[in-house]
C-alpha cells in the first residue's frame, strides 16, 4: 500500500460538522486540526491502496477541494555514498 498526504480545508461554520463526521468515518485519530489557531484545515498521512481509497476518507462535501499527495521515500544507496566520499 502507498502512503498519502491528505488535505482538507473547510470553514469554520461547518468546523464541527467536519470533526464528527471524520469521526463517524473512524479516521479522527489520523487527522490533526488546524482549528484552534482559526486554520481550518485538517492533515493525516495514511495507508490506502489508492488516491482514490484516500479520497474516500474525506467527507464526500470536502472530496473535491482536498488535496491528496502520494509520498515516497528516496534513499540514496551506499555504494552511491561511498564513491562520493572518495572522489
Amino acid at each position: 500500500m502507498d502512503r498519502y498526504l491528505i488535505e482538507s480545508r473547510h470553514d469554520n461554520l461547518n468546523c464541527e460538522q467536519v470533526v464528527k463526521d471524520v469521526f463517524a468515518a473512524g479516521y479522527l485519530h489520523h487527522f490533526e486540526w488546524g482549528c484552534k489557531d482559526n486554520d481550518h484545515t485538517a492533515w493525516a498521512i495514511v495507508e490506502a491502496e489508492s488516491i482514490e481509497h484516500a479520497r474516500q476518507i474525506i467527507p464526500w462535501y470536502l472530496r473535491d477541494q482536498a488535496r491528496i499527495v502520494r509520498l515516497v521515500k528516496f534513499e540514496i544507496a551506499e555504494e552511491e555514498h561511498t564513491k562520493s566520499d572518495n572522489s
